[in-house]
């Protein structure tokens, strides 16, 4: 499963927080998703989610940047 996300500004690109700020959670609550790759708190844009472990693994290791 893939799941493309237009992460808002001010919300932190994991599912939980010690702090109460917002997350991905309350967004959707499907379980067993993770992000692959992550944003800054005080940004916005596209964040890809998968239950494909290889794939994140894929999106997110360095040895494979691909510059744009």
């Amino acid at each position: 499963m893939i799941i493309l996300l237009n992460k808002p500004f001010d919300v932190l690109c994991h599912f939980t927080d010690e702090q109460g700020r917002a997350t991905l959670a309350d967004f959707f609550k499907q379980k067993g998703v993770y992000a692959a790759g992550r944003l800054y708190l005080e940004s916005e844009g596209l964040v890809v989610l998968t239950d494909d472990g290889k794939l994140q693994h894929r999106i997110t290791d360095t040895k494979k940047k691909m510059w744009t």
